[in-house]
């Protein structure tokens, strides 16, 4: 059906001012990567027409046709958090009339003009997305529509640039669709703590990438392959850092198991302080979505997971 299951990501590369002249001794081209395998160390818009948000009218005759969703993304919204979007950058809905299992649309019509379907055509998983969750339904008039987790997926006609969000809670039944194919909904803080971290670091051990660094809330750790650790700096900003949230500070005294050496806190010029671990930046990945999760591990070919003496765990 055209659907590709392949990630990609491109991060904004600037430089990152130098914190603290601690760090020395790094090797310039970056460090040893871990062996493979090592185990031991915007606003709600009001309803439009009925209760299922469409009716005949002005945004049935101006809404556009439907279109593949081409590569998609994974955008972040204040109020909603992560939510899917299309290769162009607008929001991805889905209808609660319709199912999942079995995958069917009930948005025929004038609704489907107000509410344009997303084709299963040329599209390609988000980058930290699970490129299963993608499928397709035959429609009743014969053409494909692009679904996620079973949820067909939809664009809305008010909806005139990227990011916005108008669609959201249309007549109680439209939600903007989350990397999962479940309704997007932003996670509520952590407590006592920022939602990123709780002020921790430690050492949790995978079957797949041994021990590696995570998080006060057990969210995996990880690093960019670009970033160099002398200078210390960051080479993601941006949308780069809108999907690697940066690691908040935390108190040395918290970290535990991971080897105590240039243990330093950057300074970044977007205003942001960032935890390094041996003087390398560390991140955690919006893809996660609960303690344990490795989705971020290989995207890109540059992010990897963090051994607890501050190296790259390049097991794919």
């Amino acid at each position: 059906m055209g659907i590709k299951r392949g990630t990609t990501l491109a991060a904004v590369a600037v430089v990152v001012a130098l914190t603290a002249t601690a760090c020395g001794g790094s090797d310039p081209a970056g460090d040893n990567a871990k062996p493979a395998g090592a185990v031991a160390a915007p606003s709600q818009a009001p309803s439009s027409g009925d209760g299922d948000g469409y009716g005949s009218g002005s945004d049935a005759d101006t809404a556009g046709a439907a279109k593949p969703g081409g590569q998609l993304a994974i955008a972040q919204d204040e109020k909603l958090g992560s939510v899917l979007a299309d290769s162009a950058g607008f929001t991805l809905y889905r209808f609660d009339k319709d199912t999942a299992k079995p995958s069917k649309s009930s948005c025929d019509g004038d609704c489907a003009k107000v509410w344009p379907v997303v084709a299963a055509g040329d599209a390609t998983a988000a980058a930290g997305m699970d490129p299963a969750l993608l499928g397709e339904v035959v429609r009743t008039d014969g053409s494909k529509q692009l679904t996620v987790a079973g949820w067909p997926v939809y664009r809305y006609s008010k909806d005139t640039k990227a990011g916005d969000t108008n669609g959201q809670g249309v007549g109680g039944t439209w939600f903007a669709a989350a990397p999962d194919g479940k309704k997007a909904a932003k996670a509520a803080p952590a407590p006592g703590g920022s939602g990123q971290a709780t002020g921790a670091l430690t050492v949790a051990k995978d079957p797949k990438l041994g021990d590696h660094i995570v998080d006060g809330n057990g969210m995996t750790v990880y690093r960019f392959k670009p970033d160099t650790a002398w200078p210390m700096v960051s080479k993601c900003e941006g949308d780069c850092v809108a999907k690697w949230p940066v690691v908040p500070p935390v108190d040395q005294a918290n970290a535990k198991g991971i080897i105590e050496k240039n243990y330093l806190v950057l300074d970044r010029p977007d205003g942001k302080k960032q935890q390094t671990v041996n003087c390398w930046p560390v991140y955690t990945f919006t893809g996660d979505k609960k303690a344990g999760d490795i989705n971020g591990q290989g995207v890109g070919g540059t992010w990897y997971a963090v051994a607890p003496d501050g190296k790259l765990i390049t097991v794919q």
